[in-house]
């Protein structure tokens, strides 16, 4: 296990002060949710382990458009395995979900100390290396069942900011960034580019995962598993504009129970002047991190739903 730096482990995360939750009668469902996931935020991890995985068997058969999603991605993804293969791995998928759920809990809401026993962290001297000179420093991961936690754990060795896509109703907005910020150093929203910019220009260690098709941001298309995936060029557009070097983050639950965050060296040449040859790059480095544990990624994202010929006629 590595020791967290005294540094990190005394780092103070940024105050979160957005006035009163809003608590209108139309958000009550939400707090309602709110409410049981950070009660099982607090059971033992033992505990949480085991129900995880019948609460994954569960999800794949209440969530069947989902299920039926995850199950077209892993045919299109891995066509060279057997039938039999793919439904073992969408099985694997879905009970990593399930765990995913309590360890999203768990970095909101509750204690990660049982996930630092045998926690092994790798090339933080590959993060240091790419800060040289006050350097800030695009961290890259992809859209896997552990990404939260993860994160969470890695933030007692380096104060990291995180971008995301706010959640669309501000009770359950309020609790995540709430949660979120007991841990890192700030929190942007997608639109919020001009404090991300800053944040990156003054040295600081901005996180994302750009993988996933969304409505909003410059995206090209680019090879994910061999097949055109509609990508974000935001980590080309951060780091043209602002300087940073970018370094992929790879991390994974292991079969023994224990968690490994993983910091490559920052990719060389980068950015070049071609968003779409910068974007392919990234993706594939995320399909390296999905091939290393591939029962770890979010498979029920509709991943290739936009294709040069069209919309959706992947998953018809």
């Amino acid at each position: 296990m590595t020791d967290r730096p005294a540094q990190a482990a005394a780092r103070q995360a940024t105050p979160f002060d957005p006035g009163p939750a809003p608590i209108q009668p139309s958000t009550w469902p939400v707090w309602l949710g709110v409410g049981v996931a950070a009660l099982a935020a607090r059971l033992p991890w033992p505990a949480q382990r085991a129900l995880g995985r019948p609460l994954g068997a569960v999800l794949k058969v209440v969530l069947g458009t989902r299920r039926k999603v995850a199950a077209r991605n892993l045919a299109l993804c891995f066509p060279d395995m057997s039938t039999a293969e793919r439904a073992r791995l969408l099985d694997q998928a879905f009970t990593a979900l399930g765990v995913g759920l309590f360890e999203f809990a768990r970095a909101w809401w509750g204690d990660v100390a049982p996930m630092r026993k045998g926690l092994r962290v790798e090339g933080l001297e590959h993060l240091k290396a790419a800060q040289a000179g006050g350097r800030g420093v695009i961290v890259i991961s992809g859209h896997f069942t552990t990404l939260e936690l993860s994160a969470r754990l890695m933030c007692d060795y380096a104060p990291l900011a995180g971008m995301y896509r706010p959640h669309a109703t501000s009770a359950m907005e309020w609790a995540v960034k709430r949660g979120r910020l007991r841990y890192a150093t700030a929190m942007f929203g997608r639109d919020e580019l001009r404090p991300a910019l800053k944040h990156l220009k003054q040295g600081g260690l901005l996180w994302f995962a750009p993988d996933q098709d969304t409505r909003r941001g410059e995206s090209v298309f680019v090879p994910f598993f061999g097949r055109p995936a509609y990508s974000l060029t935001s980590t080309h557009q951060l780091a043209r504009l602002s300087g940073a070097a970018v370094v992929t983050f790879a991390h994974e639950r292991r079969p023994d129970g224990g968690y490994t965050l993983r910091l490559s060296p920052a990719l060389e040449d980068f950015p070049s002047n071609d968003a779409t040859a910068d974007t392919a790059r990234v993706m594939a480095a995320i399909e390296a991190m999905v091939r290393a544990v591939p029962a770890q990624y979010l498979w029920i994202h509709r991943r290739f739903k936009r294709q040069p010929e069209g919309r959706g006629q992947l998953y018809r």
